[in-house]
């Protein structure tokens, strides 16, 4: 009987717990944190660059560079879409104007072989000049 008594407290014990952790968070918890994968237009007019090489040069260097090798007689390199359409390889970069951009946003290769399929195990930086889409 002793043993009933003692599991029939923890009950509503455990119920507190459980509820207090089903509490919602304030809302927009997480947005004032800014992401390591996106650069945004404000983020970019910060700073005196006029292409988007300039800026990922000096902001985010690794997103430029090669993380591994696919293979040896035919490495891939990061690739580089502008609006949906491919530029090519990292030096397209230098041919985009900053004053257009929206935003930029990278990739890792696993993210980017999933959507734009096999090729892109380098990873993508992507670049938006439309206001009207957000970072995908």
């Amino acid at each position: 009987m002793r043993m009933f008594r003692r599991t029939g407290a923890l009950v509503p014990a455990a119920a507190l717990v459980v509820l207090a952790a089903c509490v919602p968070r304030a809302p927009n918890a997480h947005a004032a944190l800014p992401s390591r994968d996106v650069l945004t237009a404000e983020e970019l007019k910060q700073h005196p660059f006029t292409t988007v090489l300039e800026a990922l040069q000096s902001l985010r260097p690794n997103w430029l560079q090669a993380h591994g090798t696919d293979s040896f007689y035919t490495p891939s390199e990061v690739r580089v879409y502008l609006d949906s359409n491919e530029l090519g390889g990292p030096d397209a970069l230098n041919l985009v104007q900053l004053a257009s951009v929206v935003y930029i946003q990278h990739y890792d290769g696993v993210a980017a072989t999933a959507r734009w399929g096999v090729g892109h195990s380098m990873g993508v930086i992507y670049i938006s000049t439309h206001p009207a889409n957000g970072p995908i």
